[in-house]
This record gives structure tokens, sequence and C-alpha cells, in this order.
């Protein structure tokens, strides 16, 4: 026989199932346009496909680690590992968002045609805010002194939305390096 606090323990799960799909499929919606790309060096053109931000191809020192709710700390982007001085690269085709300091941190961003912005720090920027970029195109060059990294290495975020809507996401999925898929949540679910 069902109690009624089990009845309230299933629609909780439930509503909990419900909204970590929903977030799985935002995810997955906002990696569009989710172009694999091969090879080592950022690629320049105007297909609104992303690339690496560094050449050569780095290693991935921290994952994303989104936090459980939106105001909690968390990790909202990759850290890639490179020597300080390496030239950083727009991800995508875009339009320099900002390129200054933010809390005492060198940061850039891009905003790109289909209402993505990742941003790239501790870098300084070699581009000013307005001009246009191509994927591929030098933005600035690495600092060193992101917290959590040993030596220097690149944070780099994306986000869609601003202040309180803003959804962060992996941008690794711009490269088609990170797969959705979604399972059943009960037996018998197709």
């Amino acid at each position: 026989m069902t109690t009624i606090d089990d009845m309230a323990v299933r629609r909780a799960f439930h509503r909990a199932t419900t909204t970590v799909v929903a977030a799985v499929l935002t995810v997955s919606i906002l990696s569009a346009p989710w172009t694999p790309v091969a090879g080592t060096a950022p690629a320049s053109g105007t297909d609104q496909g992303y690339g690496w931000p560094l050449s050569p191809v780095p290693s991935v020192v921290r994952r994303f680690e989104p936090p459980a709710q939106r105001w909690l700390a968390g990790h909202r982007g990759v850290d890639l590992a490179a020597p300080a001085g390496s030239v950083v690269r727009s991800a995508g085709d875009g339009i320099v968002h900002f390129s200054g300091q933010v809390a005492g941190k060198p940061v850039v961003s891009i905003r790109h045609p289909d209402g993505l912005l990742t941003t790239y720090e501790p870098v300084t920027g070699s581009v000013r805010e307005g001009a246009s970029v191509s994927r591929g195109s030098p933005i600035g060059v690495l600092d060193s002194g992101h917290a959590g990294c040993r030596s220097a290495c690149l944070h780099w975020g994306a986000r869609r939305g601003a202040g309180a809507s803003a959804v962060y996401f992996d941008p690794l999925t711009l490269l088609g390096l990170v797969r959705v898929r979604l399972k059943p949540l009960q037996p018998g679910d197709g």
C-alpha cells in the first residue's frame, strides 16, 4: 500500500528528474551549432563552427563543474593547459563584447552570431570592444595566475544570456567533445 509520504517522495523525485532532463536538453540545445573539429589548429572561416582557443590542442586541466543551484560555487567553464604568453584565439566568429579587467583579472569575451558569449581569462586582450573576429583570430595572450592552476592555464567559458538569466554550459560541447545521452527514467521508458 502506498502512503501519502511515499507519494510525496515519488512526486519530488519525478520533479527532480524532470528538472535534470530539462537541464540536459538545454545543454544539448545550447551547444548548437555542434561542429566537431579535427586537427591541432583552429581553422578560420565564417561557417559559425567553433574551434580550440589554443594551438596546439591543449589538455583539459579542470572540467566544467556546474553548481547544483545557480547561486552556488562551481566551475563554469574549463581550464586548458598552456604556457603564459601563449596566443589565445577566438573559438568562433563574432564581435568582441569586452576586453579589459574584471575583478583585477584580464578578460576577453566574444559575442557570436548564434547568441553565445565565450569568455577567456586571464587573457590580456589585443582586440577592442566592437571589433569583428573570425574563428582562429588572435584575441590576446595568456597571463599566469589563474586560481587552481600550477602554472598558467586558460579558463574558457560559454554562456547564453546575462545576469540572472545567464545559462552557463561546457564549452567543450562546441567542439563536439561532450555527448549528451538521455536514459530512461524508469524501466520500460523508451
